[in-house]
C-alpha cells in the first residue's frame, strides 16, 4: 500500500512561483515512479510531470517544460514538484499520484497510477 499527502498549495501571482509536495508512506515508496496530474474546472485531468522510483528519470507535459521542475528525496519519501513563472492557466488541483511503471509516455497513462493523493489547490491570479 501506498499513502500520498499533497501540500503547498494556494494562491500565486502570475509570474510568481510555488512548490508542491507529495509525501509518502508505506511499503511501497521506493519502487515506484510519482506523477502530478491536474484538473481545472471543466477540463480533462492532465498529466504534468513524473519522476521515476530512483529519480533518475522525468518527464513532463509540454505546456509546463521549462518551467515546472520533479525532484525527489527518498530518505524523507517526499516528491517536489517547483512552478515557475506561474500563469493563469495553470490553476487547478494538483494530484500527486504513484505507478510501479515509467516509461516516456506515462502522463498520458494515468490508469498506470493505483494510488492517489486528495489534491491541493492552486489559483494563478492577479
Amino acid at each position: 500500500q501506498l499513502h500520498l499527502v499533497e501540500s503547498g498549495g494556494g494562491l500565486a501571482q502570475p509570474g510568481g512561483s510555488l512548490r508542491l509536495s507529495c509525501a509518502g508512506s508505506g511499503s511501497l515508496w521506493d519502487t515506484h515512479s510519482i506523477g502530478w496530474f491536474r484538473q481545472a474546472p471543466g477540463k480533462e485531468r492532465e498529466g504534468v510531470a513524473c519522476i521515476s522510483h530512483d529519480g533518475m528519470a522525468s518527464n513532463y507535459a509540454p505546456s509546463v517544460a521549462g518551467r515546472f521542475a520533479v525532484s525527489r528525496d527518498n530518505a524523507k519519501r517526499t516528491v517536489f514538484l517547483q512552478m515557475n513563472s506561474l500563469k493563469p492557466e495553470d490553476t487547478a488541483v494538483y494530484y500527486c499520484a504513484a505507478s510501479n511503471f515509467y516509461m516516456s509516455n506515462i502522463l498520458h497513462r494515468p490508469f498506470d497510477f493505483a494510488y492517489w493523493g486528495q489534491g491541493t489547490q492552486i489559483t494563478v491570479s492577479s
